[in-house]
């Protein structure tokens, strides 16, 4: 009996010892992710698939460890299950499978992973910080391009004739000056959403981070991201905090009155209509021609540059390929029929409202202080009051970052569809992830 009962202790304490080091691997894997999904997104794919095999030991193993249902499952489920059928009806079926699979599945594993590793602000903190790491390469890798110089004439990122004296936009990390931009919209609004809930040191870094990124940001000369990035702050900025508005009047007027390319790239927006905006307006209204002869299942997930040729009327047979329609909402209703869309669309906006669903704001510390310094007896008592409040402090700055990063992505899908860039939808599904597990980690907080 002894023998047996020091057997099971041993057996008890390794699945302990093993689930350990499996919920270690998985988060090494989240915060690798969320630093190489800039940087290098096939290493990012790999980290992603050896935290997701620990996260299947783990099941195994720690019988403490349990799967947890996340608000906005039942959409992102529904949306995968649509995206497949949608192949059935799709002209290349094969194709459109091959697609769908070295895709969807990525973006399904990053939510599930994130979403079921991150469970403390201490976590949470962590894959900040690789974000933040991770951010500022791309924004020095910009910085050299612009100092440096890249051709972009034989790109086809600009209109030549409506911009003669712009040659020059950067890209970094990123495939072209559009989806870095719209990557640097979340950035900024990420630092923004964090800078009233750092401490004053972490504050100043994030700052002058944030100054970068928009600097940067001005360097893609990408008019769409930068005219939203300021709708997001300046709104911001006039509902809750005058001086967001006050510094982004700043930042923008000093932008404009330094670089007059810039200017004249965004004042175009209002005053002329070049080969960029008429293309997309013909490109929408070939794909609503689409969404209407496809309205249930789509023309297949995918299927975009291979069905297009049959509604062109703008090109007219000129040799170049359109692999999505520069509108998210319409590109993914037209894939996979207005039912996916709709499914996509209430997982994406139910994870925004929810950034913003924090019920409860914490009081500034001096409010705290006041009230429960009778109940503190010692320094230690202060020190883990303070500790509480700033991780409180530090969920909801994240919380109101993620809600103005996914406002950022909705505004910038009206007129382009970055998602269709595979690290961009990787970055996306894992903030969706980082959301629910703030909410979830914040409900947990308040109970405490």
């Amino acid at each position: 009996m002894a023998e047996d009962y020091f057997q099971e202790r041993r057996r008890v304490l390794r699945r302990r010892r093993w689930g350990a080091r499996m919920a270690r691997m998985m988060m090494y894997a989240v915060v690798a992710e969320a630093f190489l999904i800039p940087l290098a997104p096939l290493a990012a794919m790999v980290v992603l698939l050896l935290g997701c095999g620990a996260m299947l030991l783990r099941l195994r193993i720690d019988r403490n460890f349990h799967l947890r249902r996340l608000p906005y499952d039942a959409p992102a489920l529904l949306f995968v299950v649509i995206g497949l059928l949608s192949v059935a009806v799709a002209p290349d079926k094969v194709f459109s499978f091959y697609n769908f699979y070295h895709l969807v599945p990525i973006y399904a594993m990053t939510y599930l992973l994130v979403g079921q590793t991150l469970r403390t602000a201490h976590e949470l903190r962590r894959v900040v910080i690789a974000m933040a790491v991770s951010a500022a390469l791309v924004i020095l890798y910009g910085f050299y391009q612009f100092i440096f110089g890249i051709d972009i004439s034989a790109m086809k990122w600009v209109d030549g004739a409506s911009f003669p004296e712009l040659s020059k936009r950067v890209f970094s990390t990123w495939e072209n000056p559009n989806i870095l931009a719209g990557y640097l919209d979340i950035v900024v609004c990420i630092f923004v959403g964090l800078l009233s809930a750092l401490t004053r040191s972490w504050r100043i870094l994030a700052l002058v981070l944030l100054v970068a990124a928009l600097a940067c940001l001005g360097m893609t000369y990408a008019r769409g991201a930068c005219l939203v990035v300021a709708l997001v702050l300046a709104g911001y900025g006039a509902l809750r905090d005058w001086r967001v508005l006050l510094g982004i009047v700043v930042v923008g007027a000093g932008a404009l009155l330094v670089d007059p390319v810039l200017a004249d790239r965004l004042l175009s927006v209002f005053t002329r209509v070049d080969t960029s905006s008429e293309m997309r307006l013909a490109f929408w209204e070939s794909t609503i021609a689409m969404v209407m002869d496809h309205p249930f299942l789509g023309i297949g997930w995918g299927m975009y540059f291979m069905v297009y040729p049959e509604y062109d009327f703008y090109l007219q047979g000129a040799p170049v390929q359109i692999v999505h329609a520069h509108n998210m909402y319409l590109n993914y209703a037209a894939e996979i029929g207005v039912p996916g869309a709709l499914s996509f669309l209430w997982f994406f906006f139910g994870s925004l409202v929810l950034a913003f669903r924090l019920p409860k704001r914490t009081p500034p510390w001096e409010a705290v202080l006041a009230a429960h310094e009778h109940e503190w007896k010692t320094v230690a008592d202060v020190r883990a009051a303070l500790a509480r409040w700033r991780r409180r402090r530090f969920v909801e700055g994240l919380s109101l970052g993620l809600g103005l990063a996914f406002i950022s992505v909705a505004l910038n899908g009206i007129t382009d569809h970055l998602l269709f860039n595979i690290p961009s939808s990787m970055l996306l599904w894992m903030l969706a992830a980082m959301t629910a597990a703030v909410h979830a980690i914040a409900g947990e907080m308040r109970e405490g």
